[in-house]
């Protein structure tokens, strides 16, 4: 395994954003739908099951979401796990992509 395959991160080089895909996107992506109504559901309607921070990014088509100090936090707790990169399934996809 070759040294761009496995990355370290120190915790000076922990994130400070999430990339939001939606934002490059050709078109918005489905709404999500109520499994009883079929509609889109409404953001009051996932309020009892997740954070409203976590369903404002959902809906966002910002480019660039900044990651809560709070979780910036535990980031640092757990982030010993290496990240790897797939450069096989990256070959197999003819992607230009870098996929981790």
């Amino acid at each position: 395994m070759n040294e761009n395959e496995k990355i370290l991160m120190d915790e000076e080089e922990i994130p400070k954003e999430w990339y939001n895909i939606q934002a490059d996107m050709p078109s918005p992506l489905e709404p999500p739908l109520n499994p009883r109504t079929k509609e889109p559901i409404r953001p009051e309607e996932l309020a009892p099951i997740f954070p409203m921070e976590l369903i404002k990014q959902e809906a966002s088509t910002e480019r660039w979401i900044p990651i809560p100090e709070e979780v910036r936090e535990v980031y640092r707790l757990w982030r010993p796990t290496p990240l790897y990169r797939a450069k096989r399934l990256e070959e197999k996809l003819k992607t230009p992509a870098r996929i981790y």
